[in-house]
């Protein structure tokens, strides 16, 4: 599990880098970047919720709102701190429960596998709406599915 983990994040800091890319051809940047920052700040949000526990993580889901040029940084950034800190774990931490407090201020819990999930499901959400901003703005987005990672030509028939 660990190492399906960690291909996932490497899956979405290379999707997320795409789009910011692609972006940078958008004649109105603001909502992609908004929901692309908004993918890193969640990297970082919940990984602290986990570090700092039993205190409340005072990081924003939504700011702040990185500029094109700083957001690659920011997805290499909270992703290499996943993968740091997935890496020192073994299969049974990966399944074991954390706690964290959530938006209500009591304590929640959650399996560590679940939280990582959780980033790489919700970062599917979100591209899917930045493709669709991006088509909305007449551009066509760049191929970023799963399989488009994991196929290889064979040159066979």
């Amino acid at each position: 599990m660990k190492d399906f983990l960690i291909e996932m994040f490497d899956l979405n800091q290379e999707a997320n880098i795409k789009l910011v890319s692609a972006i940078k051809k958008l004649a109105d940047q603001d909502e992609c970047l908004k929901h692309l920052s908004h993918l890193a700040n969640c990297q970082y949000k919940w990984l602290d919720r986990i570090l700092i526990f039993p205190n409340e993580s005072e990081l924003d889901w939504w700011e702040p709102v990185y500029n094109p040029e700083e957001l690659a940084f920011h997805f290499k950034e909270s992703t290499q701190r996943w993968i740091s800190y997935l890496s020192d774990k073994s299969d049974d931490e990966i399944e074991s429960m954390e706690n964290y407090r959530g938006y209500d201020g009591s304590i929640w819990e959650a399996s560590l596998k679940d939280i990582a999930l959780q980033l790489v499901f919700h970062s599917f959400h979100h591209r899917a709406q930045i493709q669709m901003m991006i088509r909305a703005q007449g551009q066509k987005p760049g191929f970023i599915d799963y399989i488009g990672y994991k196929q290889k030509k064979t040159g066979r028939i």
